[in-house]
């Protein structure tokens, strides 16, 4: 098959849960002998390569801006894919899937969707934007030939709807090196410090998480690993926050070797978003067999089984909760290390990248058999 991926900001992935996901699955794809076309902003990456792992970029123009630059990347992206016989042309979120009636009425393509979460909803985002993401949801429920959602919370906001829908979770990738030199360069001692990564968005609630921090009697460090995504406001807030507790570590984003590190020697991971799709991130930290602390949201109470050791959920923005289940959490933590790190194995086992290609290329040879 022929496959083109739109919506991602480019490969390699940094940071970002749906760079992570179109990579993990175009490298796979490729792999089974499909060819890959990945279309990709030229400011996400360094280096502007024209193949990745076997994955074609093509390296689409737009208007670098919070409100327009994902909006024309996808446009002109969607252009490109008519007349170059592609078999699916496969969006990525709701915003960029807005285009996505130009090959299904342009082209012989098969159009999926997949939902990584409802983008609508998102804090981040002004009156006008959000009018726009309510048209692409509405849009995401009637135009593609098939939608996919991450979750499985989100398979009740397309029930009825006439798309063919899949519920085809997020992975986990397998473990590659680490580079623990970050410990040191941080001031870290491992399984002494309490993780969290992400963008710095609203939506994630770091200021609630820096917040809650205050207030736990430690003197493990708070490490906050992530960056501005246009919301530079809100970034300045958090380093505010921060300036104010000498235990909060703010390295910005961290990719590879170094962020594996993090993971690997945490002793606890905190995450307090107000709303995710399946956030990769806490998948990851499972991985590992840390001991977790998340918001009682959809998508946490899908991913954690309550009965899962060190695992604990505390309602949503409730910050006096939240700082509670951080002190239990560092103080059991010693006891949870190894049921956690068994856990942790069985994480890997229910979300697997080559279960995720293989529901996929399934659901491709679907549309076209049809």
């Amino acid at each position: 098959m022929r496959i083109a991926m739109i919506g991602q900001r480019g490969l390699p992935a940094t940071y970002g849960g749906i760079e992570r996901h179109v990579e993990e699955l175009s490298i796979r794809l490729v792999e089974r002998g499909h060819e890959v076309v990945v279309f990709c902003r030229k400011n996400y990456t360094i280096s502007v390569a024209e193949s990745y792992h076997g994955v074609k970029l093509l390296f689409a123009p737009t208007y670098q801006s919070k409100h327009l630059e994902a909006a024309v990347h996808s446009a002109v992206a969607s252009l490109l894919t008519v007349g170059r016989g592609f078999d699916i042309v496969h969006y990525h979120a709701v915003g960029p899937g807005i285009w996505s009636p130009i090959p299904r009425l342009l082209s012989r393509a098969k159009v999926v969707q997949t939902i990584h979460g409802l983008d609508q909803d998102h804090a981040k985002w002004g009156r006008f934007a959000r009018r726009v993401l309510r048209v692409g949801d509405w849009m995401s429920q009637r135009v593609p030939d098939a939608v996919v959602v991450v979750a499985g919370y989100l398979l009740d906001h397309y029930r009825g709807r006439p798309a063919l829908t899949r519920h085809i979770p997020n992975g986990v990738a397998s473990r590659s090196g680490r580079d623990d030199r970050i410990l040191s360069r941080l001031g870290l001692r491992p399984l002494q410090y309490v993780l969290f990564v992400g963008r710095l968005i609203p939506d994630k609630g770091v200021d609630q998480l820096i917040r809650a921090y205050s207030e736990v009697g430690t003197d493990s460090r708070l490490v906050v690993v992530g960056g501005s995504s246009y919301t530079d406001d809100y970034e300045l807030m958090i380093k505010q926050l921060a300036s104010d507790d000498p235990r909060v570590v703010l390295p910005g984003y961290v990719y590879g070797d170094e962020l594996n590190s993090l993971y690997a020697h945490a002793g606890v991971y905190a995450q307090p978003s107000l709303r995710e799709g399946l956030p990769l991130t806490v998948l990851e930290a499972l991985s590992y067999g840390r001991s977790v602390v998340l918001s009682d949201i959809p998508a946490h109470r899908e991913i954690l089984n309550a009965s899962r050791p060190g695992g604990r959920l505390y309602p949503v923005g409730d910050v006096r909760a939240l700082s509670a289940a951080i002190d239990e959490a560092l103080a059991s933590s010693d006891r949870e290390r190894e049921p956690s790190r068994l856990a942790g194995e069985a994480t890997i086992d229910r979300y697997r990248w080559d279960s995720v290609t293989n529901q996929t290329e399934n659901l491709y040879a679907q549309l076209l058999a049809s």
